[in-house]
């Protein structure tokens, strides 16, 4: 899912650089979106075991 967030952080970069704004602006709601469901989703990977192991 990382590598799905930077894909379209470097779609949004060029698209910047090339005067895209409308679809950098999207690239980038999407990137950040794919990003911040990779943190939640790895941050309840890291706690779930420790819930796991005391039953």
């Amino acid at each position: 899912m990382l590598s799905w967030a930077l894909t379209f952080l470097v779609i949004a970069l060029i698209a910047a650089v090339l005067g895209f704004g409308g679809i950098a602006g999207a690239a980038t709601g999407i990137a950040k979106i794919l990003f911040f469901a990779f943190l939640i989703l790895f941050l309840v990977s890291l706690i779930i075991p420790r819930f796991r192991g005391s039953v």
